[in-house]
């Protein structure tokens, strides 16, 4: 039995522990430093809770020294104090953020390192830079690889079209900061909220606009392999127009406390959601010029007794799989591994990534 931390007790930690502990491999300690976060969690088995201050780095290093991996789900501004304390103390770490900032620290970080680092192991980046690139391999010339995700309720019933399913720090960092891709070849920058085009599946209609972080470490991996390469988030139409108007006409932008007050008293969360994983690859294959897509929907679960969200579902299975692998010997054990490193058929037969084969039932098409 292995001995797991998992920073952060909100919706995404606390799935993480428990569906590590019920498979009575590994021994969690879960950590928050809000008391009252941490006496909303329901008793498990093999999840033990603590009262942590992530800022405090003496408290923090006593807790993580001699664990055999670490798991942040906290928020993406404490990602560089966990990283730091891990490598200090010889633990692997993992982690789900989308920041680009604190992966390039985390990635730095990894160089000559005695543990595994493993950054973006959650939905987007994650998942879908796995499918990705799996698909990007199998052409013989690679012409435009797009990825796009969502996390949306089922039900949208405001002008946003939207619900709170995971971190509101996260949503709007990831509606502000530049976003990487590859433009005709060349590595770009390129604005939030922009390029926003219309698509259709299974009979609905959505939305999909720049965002930051989704790419994860996918344009180092595919410069000079691909012509365009770009990650859009999904949404309701309306949406973006909506939000541009508050980050960038009221210029919320500068003030996202404000912004992040007004999301969370004004948007309700909900149980009811849907995740929607979808990449289109276009290229050469044998001569020809193919396009392949792979469309994924996952569904609010009842798992254990308790009504999941689709987002905390495949969130959380995400990076409990790549810690399975890891722990199986599938990984690299030191130094920076990225998620293109993972087989796509290694993690859809994990127990922890079966969440996704179960719902991409012929998800690909050519």
């Amino acid at each position: 039995m292995k001995d797991i931390v998992v920073i952060g007790a909100g919706k995404i930690g606390s799935t993480i522990a428990e569906m590590l502990a019920a498979t009575g491999d590994y021994r969690v300690s879960l950590t928050d430093k809000s008391q009252d976060q941490l006496e909303r969690l329901h008793p498990h088995a093999g999840v033990t809770p603590f009262r942590l201050d992530v800022e405090d780095g003496a408290q923090l290093r006593a807790l993580l020294k001699g664990k055999y991996a670490v798991l942040s789900a906290a928020p993406f501004h404490l990602t560089i104090k966990v990283a730091d304390v891990t490598w200090r103390v010889l633990a692997h770490y993992l982690d789900l953020t989308e920041d680009v900032a604190s992966t390039r620290h985390v990635t730095a970080l990894a160089e000559g390192a005695s543990s595994a680092f493993i950054p973006q192991c959650g939905l987007a980046p994650g998942f879908i830079t796995i499918v990705a690139y799996d698909m990007a391999r199998g052409f013989d010339e690679l012409h435009e690889l797009k990825m796009r995700v969502g996390a949306l309720p089922q039900y949208p019933s405001n002008a946003l079209n939207y619900n709170l399913t995971w971190s509101t720090d996260g949503v709007i960092n990831e509606y502000c900061e530049p976003c990487e891709a590859i433009v005709n070849g060349e590595l770009r920058e390129v604005p939030p909220l922009e390029e926003r085009e219309e698509f259709a599946l299974d009979g609905v209609t959505y939305e999909a606009f720049n965002t930051s972080g989704g790419l994860g470490s996918m344009c180092e991996s595919l410069k000079g392999k691909v012509s365009n390469l770009n990650y859009k988030t999904i949404r309701y139409p309306g949406h973006a127009a909506i939000m541009k108007a508050l980050l960038q006409d009221l210029r919320l932008r500068e003030r996202r406390h404000i912004l992040k007050d007004i999301l969370e008293n004004a948007l309700p969360s909900t149980l009811q959601d849907v995740v929607i994983v979808f990449v289109t690859a276009t290229g050469m294959k044998e001569g020809r010029l193919m396009q392949e897509t792979y469309a994924n929907k996952i569904y609010s679960q009842v798992r254990g007794g308790s009504h999941l969200s689709a987002i905390q579902i495949t969130t959380a299975a995400g990076i409990c799989a790549v810690l399975d692998l890891l722990a199986g010997g599938h990984l690299p054990a030191k130094g920076f591994v990225r998620q293109e490193d993972i087989s796509l058929a290694s993690f859809l037969a994990n127990r922890f990534g079966q969440v996704y084969a179960h719902a991409a039932s012929d998800a690909r098409a050519a």
